[in-house]
């Protein structure tokens, strides 16, 4: 579970940058949060709760998460789409096998290559990292 300040940006981070897909979502009007499951396609055992508190509140630390490791078909591909759409690489793939960003609650996401590494590539190789991941 991750929770998370702005449903619709963490949304845009987690479907359309990750490419996860909202399996389903629950609205409790009385408990006054939205809560909404993702996953990897082919892979809906293992899902993603983001939990939504509609009363804002500050979370730092261990109140929303740690880290998650999430793993990717093409890293180099999945880093140069979340950097186009304004996120910031952390952690470039330099590797080819590893690379960090954060969600917009600044949860550090850890991104792993499937299988092999892909072979070192700019603009990774000579990219410095940025922040804390």
């Amino acid at each position: 579970m991750v929770r998370v300040t702005d449903l619709a940006a963490s949304l845009r981070f987690y479907c359309d940058g990750l490419g996860l897909t909202e399996i389903r979502r629950k609205d409790s009007p009385q408990g006054r949060y939205t809560l909404v499951f993702l996953a990897a396609a082919g892979d809906e055992a293992a899902q993603i709760e983001l939990t939504h508190n509609w009363d804002p509140e500050a979370y730092a630390g261990g109140r929303n998460f740690g880290h998650l490791a999430y793993a990717v078909d093409d890293i180099h591909a999945l880093c140069a789409r979340l950097a186009a759409a304004g996120v910031t690489i952390n952690r470039p793939p330099r590797d080819g096998h590893m690379a960090f960003v954060r969600s917009p609650d600044g949860i550090s996401i850890e991104l792993l290559q499937k299988g092999a590494a892909l072979a070192p590539a700019e603009p990774w190789v000579s990219m410095p990292n940025t922040g804390a991941w």
